[in-house]
């Protein structure tokens, strides 16, 4: 029931992120235009990078050291201050040597790059690895949230036209900021102080930098497709390609919620020598995130291309193809969460999981080099799931003398059956509709309905263990 649990905050969470756009997304998008989105999104990329060098990988490795160590108070304060320690450290040198780059390098956009120096405090103080170590998802989403919605209302107060794009960078970089700095009060309960001259900081260094080659490169698939559309293509490529892939990476979180709350689980059970409970969690999660999300890639496929303009505006009337485009990462993504971040991470088969995200992000930026040049940001979207398909099926093969993939697959092609009946009946009812919430709310209820159905009628494993679910929580 706790991961259950955690897994309800998490995706109650990503709910939030999903409806948070349908209000910023129309507005921020016609008052800052296509090229004021597209030098937001190639300054934040470049800072992302420097971000993600300085906090190596201690995002999954902070999470399994303390999911390691859970119920040793001692043990679990020692490596939590051990582990900030190094995160201060590397995140300063970060600042020092972004700060330096851009005063030195910088010319058209400096002033937007400064600004985005912002995210480089935030993620020195960032302690969300602690919470979900312990398997404590509350304090992050309800923090996360309520730094959300007040992010969206001073955007419609502080952002007001075309101008007004360092005031939406510096927003975004403040938010990210606050909202990291309020789960510190909870720490004084869950952690104990340990003299310094007990804490070796550095010990921590080697491991945490061999999960920071499969984290960086991970952020090659977010990162590496803006910053070669920014030099291969105009900034309004960049632009139609920047909210393409936002809104497919919206639907694709609430399919992926359970990767952060399955891992700690994961390393206690491997830690307790659970491996039977290790691989029973794998098949339950695969079947899982299959249910999802193969009716969300197929639901964006039967409604983007009028959905796009209408949601963004006429000027995005390109994006509508990308997102169909990219529409099958949702899946491809959704499966390699399930087996690189439930499975090798947790397992500590880091070697192979580094050696599918690398192989990924090789191949992205090789096709990059030909798609973008022929096909600009479709290009892009053609890229990314290509390194997406080669990422999961390297994983697959990784796994295929501990795991049964017959028995991961089996019931995969009853979502696909009933996610293409779907997609067929409601991308008609899509072609004859006008376009406005309304009628968008029906598409999108009729989509469920149909989906739903259609499992029962081919008895889908998913609803077995729904069915185990509703009598947990009804005991």
């Amino acid at each position: 029931m706790k991961v259950i649990k955690n897994y309800l905050y998490n995706a109650g969470y990503q709910i939030l992120i999903m409806f948070a756009p349908l209000i910023t997304t129309p507005y921020v998008a016609r008052v800052l235009g296509a090229h004021n989105t597209g030098v937001n999104e190639y300054t934040n990329s470049w800072v992302t990078f420097f971000y993600l060098v300085g906090q190596l990988g201690i995002t999954l490795y902070g999470n399994r050291e303390i999911a390691y160590n859970h119920n040793d108070f001692y043990k679990r304060s020692k490596t939590f201050w051990e582990i900030e320690l190094l995160q201060t450290y590397t995140m300063s040198l970060t600042l020092i040597t972004y700060l330096s780059a851009v005063v030195l390098f910088s010319t058209t956009y400096k002033k937007y790059f400064l600004l985005q120096t912002l995210w480089i405090l935030a993620t020195a103080f960032d302690v969300s690895w602690f919470f979900m170590g312990m398997e404590d998802f509350k304090k992050t989403v309800m923090r996360n949230t309520l730094v959300k919605l007040i992010t969206i209302s001073l955007i419609f107060i502080v952002v007001r036209n075309g101008n007004d794009l360092w005031k939406y960078i510096l927003l975004l970089g403040l938010a990210q900021l606050g909202g990291n700095l309020t789960l510190w009060p909870y720490l004084k309960q869950m952690v104990c102080r340990v003299p310094l001259k007990d804490l070796h900081p550095f010990k921590h260094f080697y491991p945490a930098f061999l999960l920071f080659i499969p984290t960086i490169t991970t952020q090659v698939y977010l990162v590496v497709n803006r910053l070669m559309l920014g030099h291969m293509a105009t900034p309004s490529d960049l632009g139609n390609f920047t909210y393409a892939d936002r809104l497919v990476k919206l639907l694709l979180a609430l399919a992926t919620a359970t990767g952060s709350v399955m891992l700690p689980n994961v390393a206690k059970k491997f830690a307790d020598n659970d491996i039977k409970g290790v691989r029973e969690s794998l098949y339950d999660s695969f079947d899982f995130v299959t249910a999802i999300a193969v009716p969300m890639m197929f639901g964006l496929v039967a409604i983007a291309n009028k959905f796009a303009p209408w949601f963004l505006g006429n000027q995005y009337l390109a994006t509508g193809k990308i997102m169909i485009i990219e529409s099958p990462i949702i899946v491809l993504i959704a499966w390699s969460t399930v087996t690189g971040n439930q499975y090798l991470m947790p397992v500590n088969r880091v070697k192979e999981y580094t050696t599918s995200v690398t192989v990924g992000a090789v191949l992205n930026i090789i096709a990059n080099l030909f798609l973008i040049h022929f096909f600009a940001a479709n290009g892009a979207a053609m890229a990314t799931v290509i390194s997406e398909f080669a990422v999961t099926a390297m994983q697959l093969f990784f796994i295929r003398n501990t795991i049964k993939r017959r028995k991961l697959f089996a019931a995969t092609w009853r979502y696909f059956f009933c996610g293409i009946v779907m997609c067929a009946v409601v991308y008609r009812f899509n072609q004859m509709m006008t376009m406005n919430i309304v009628n968008l709310a029906v598409q999108i209820l009729m989509g469920i309905v149909i989906y739903l159905v259609a499992l029962f009628i081919v008895k889908a494993p998913v609803i077995d263990q729904a069915r185990v679910l509703i009598r947990k929580i009804n005991n």
